[in-house]
Order: C-alpha cells, then structure tokens, then sequence
C-alpha cells in the first residue's frame, strides 16, 4: 500500500475543510411574497422585522 512521502501541513488540511463549509445562502419569505436575505432589510420594500426602516421609491 501506497504511504505519502511527506507530512501533510495543518493548514493544507484546513483549507480542504474550508471549502466544505462553503453553502448557497440561505432566503427568507416576505408576507408580500418576495424572497430577501434573513437579518438584512428587504431592498424592494425596505422593512426589516415589519418595520419600515428604508425609504424606497417605487
């Protein structure tokens, strides 16, 4: 059986597991129906937490 011939470095390893805790991110539901990003301010609507927080002209 094949053995490697060098030690594998910890960061080497590290940056293997970094790339598997790469994920898509992850969309909220509006009431209006639109779909926006969870703890940020919808930018269609401008309400975060139904408040209104942005003026956004429509």
């Amino acid at each position: 059986m094949a053995n490697p011939k060098r030690k594998q470095s910890k960061r080497r390893s590290a940056n293997r597991r970094a790339a598997n805790a790469l994920k898509a991110p992850q969309f909220a539901k509006d009431t209006d129906g639109g779909s926006f990003r969870p703890h940020r301010v919808n930018p269609k609507t401008g309400i975060y937490r139904g408040r209104q927080v942005l003026n956004v002209e429509v």
